[in-house]
């Protein structure tokens, strides 16, 4: 027989709450920032291929997809506490509304957006004069972010802080619609991640979405097509349930999104340190 102890109830809601508050970062989960990262190692050319291979050797690292996770895992790390309070709001960015238009001052202030986050670490990594630990740890944080930026509720909306505050049943559970697209869908698939990037890779080269003018920040262009997608593709339920029909209409949508971050991923990578 269950029997109630106050103590653990007290340390059951204490993590609930600590739960709630925390801040949004774990795009894709560890399958998707994995996918994507494998899908652009695939793409890269030699000489980028070798940069990467030579930044990560000395901390026994090989490929993108080890450091793929490691800017949402230095949450947990107690010796990276003051970086994940600075790099965690870089992992997203919040529209004021679905007309989905980047106003840097309004919604990146100070650069503190995953499109700042992204203008950062590109220019360290690009940076042959800065240390190679700051590069790798640059490398660790564009790998990271080129996937955050194309998962459409990681450029959503404020009012609901991307689909956070919107509670649906998925698998017969509660969720909210942010954590479904983060890692929900793509389970359904019951993949492992170099499984689920073989499948995607084997589905050919992705065509690209057209440039969104002005052309001058790429990062706020991927940004702005997530949001028109969480806005116009049927990211947001009918109702409370993500039925099979939702998942076969959605599903496709994120693996699109993971294919364009693998490619757009090795096209940046290939420019900084090719």
């Amino acid at each position: 027989m269950l029997r109630f102890h106050p103590r653990g109830a007290l340390v059951a809601l204490v993590a609930l709450v600590a739960t709630v508050a925390a801040p949004i970062a774990a795009a894709w989960g560890p399958v998707g920032h994995r996918v994507v990262a494998d899908l652009a190692e695939r793409q890269l050319d030699a000489r980028a291929l070798a940069e990467v291979r030579r930044l990560l050797k000395p901390v026994d690292e090989r490929n993108l997809a080890d450091v793929a996770t490691w800017p949402d895992d230095i949450r947990n790390d107690p010796t990276k506490k003051a970086l994940w309070k600075d790099t965690s709001p870089l992992h997203y960015i919040n529209f004021l509304d679905k007309t989905c238009i980047y106003v840097p001052p309004r919604d990146c202030p100070d650069g503190k957006c995953v499109v700042g986050g992204l203008q950062k670490y590109v220019a360290i990594l690009g940076d042959r004069h800065r240390s190679d630990a700051d590069r790798r740890d640059a490398l660790r944080f564009v790998v990271h972010f080129v996937g955050d930026v194309h998962q459409p509720l990681h450029a959503g909306y404020r009012d609901d802080k991307g689909g956070n505050e919107v509670q649906v049943r998925f698998e017969g559970k509660g969720e909210n619609l942010h954590k479904v697209w983060d890692s929900g869908l793509l389970g359904t698939r019951d993949l492992r991640w170099k499984a689920y990037a073989d499948t995607l890779a084997a589905e050919g080269p992705v065509k690209l979405p057209d440039p969104i003018a002005p052309l001058s920040n790429p990062y706020a262009q991927w940004a702005e097509e997530s949001c028109r997608i969480t806005r116009d593709d049927g990211v947001y339920p009918n109702g409370r349930d993500i039925s099979p029909v939702y998942i076969k209409a959605n599903l496709p949508i994120a693996e699109r999104r993971l294919r364009e971050a693998g490619k757009r991923l090795a096209v940046l990578l290939n420019k900084t340190i090719g």
